[in-house]
């Protein structure tokens, strides 16, 4: 077996079959075993799946373990050397899966990924750097995030990703959605954090992984990502990348950064982001307030969601003594 596929499912089996059959209708050479690992769905996901692609290895879990747990089983019961962490709503459109385990197979690096495209063909950022204090998760707050951008640009800081590559480039950590490792590095490194429930365990992981060896994105290579399908069905949640924080998901991504910056980089840059995280509401309430104002529109047009920003970073600091422990804890707000 030259390489072992892990892809998990929550309640999307026609993503799974649509993934799979994107491999298998232009592998050639590769010996592939494929592993669907079911996040207790409680549908017909299996049956589904199963009259599609007779071969998969099908593991049922209990409970729904989220990302790192589920694909810690898979990895568990790989046969292969390579494993390649898959995403559900990927799809394998140039052979990707299998140029790029023929070119990775024979390379010095412990773990790669490659370019990920929206389904309109427009890249996506598929490799990252780490930024001091993980930094970089300040972008996303609403004003302040556009101020700090601003002052990034203005004193010219090096990008905290690769928006688009089509070359082999060395990076800090690598999209969850397409993660292929060797096993080799994983003995060594350890599975993946199973504290996280979904988002961020990828870059604590990659972190580990970059002590053993080098990590990176082959940009020639590149697979479709329907990017956040999954997530925004477990949700009920819209939109894509990490810049809604405002609902359920926005919440799990606000509690999992925050608690790879804890393991990462220590407690006082996690106080750090979590003083000025505090510090967003308010400036989120005045600015929009203005900004609305400004252009003519009702002011209070986005109270709603400051409130709702509010009650998860309000959340977020009930979490804050367990967090700072750093002990054991399965941070799960499904």
């Amino acid at each position: 077996m030259d390489l072992s596929i892990i892809i998990v499912n929550y309640r999307t089996p026609q993503l799974v079959i649509d993934c799979i059959s994107s491999i298998c209708q232009h592998n050639r050479y590769t010996q592939l075993e494929v592993f669907v690992i079911d996040n207790a769905s409680g549908d017909n996901s299996e049956g589904l799946i199963r009259a599609t692609h007779p071969s998969v290895h099908w593991i049922q879990m209990n409970y729904n373990s989220g990302f790192a747990r589920a694909n810690n089983t898979g990895i568990k019961q790989a046969k292969a050397d390579i494993v390649l962490l898959l995403n559900s709503d990927t799809l394998d459109y140039h052979n990707a899966i299998e140029n790029c385990y023929l070119k990775f197979s024979k390379s010095e690096y412990v773990g790669c990924g490659v370019q990920l495209l929206n389904k309109d063909g427009s890249p996506q950022i598929s490799g990252n750097f780490v930024m001091r204090g993980g930094l970089n998760y300040l972008l996303s707050l609403p004003y302040l995030g556009s101020f700090i951008r601003w002052l990034g640009y203005t004193f010219q800081v090096k990008k905290p990703n690769i928006p688009n590559t089509q070359e082999e480039v060395e990076v800090d950590w690598i999209n969850g959605a397409f993660l292929m490792i060797k096993k080799q590095a994983i003995e060594k490194a350890g599975l993946m954090d199973e504290d996280f429930f979904l988002y961020a365990e990828e870059a604590e992981w990659c972190s580990r992984l970059k002590k053993i060896g080098k990590l990176c994105i082959y940009g020639q290579f590149n697979v479709i990502h329907l990017q956040g399908e999954t997530a925004n069905q477990t949700f009920g949640s819209s939109g894509k990348g990490y810049y809604n924080l405002y609902d359920r998901k926005g919440l799990q991504i606000m509690l999992s950064n925050f608690v790879r910056i804890r393991k990462q980089f220590g407690i006082w840059w996690f106080l750090i982001q979590l003083l000025i995280y505090s510090i967003s509401v308010p400036v989120f309430f005045i600015l929009s307030f203005f900004d609305h104002l400004f252009h003519l529109r009702n002011p209070f047009t986005e109270y709603s969601r400051g409130l709702s920003l509010l009650k998860n970073i309000s959340i977020l600091w009930t979490f804050t003594p367990r967090i700072i422990t750093n002990k054991p804890y399965f941070y799960k707000v499904l």
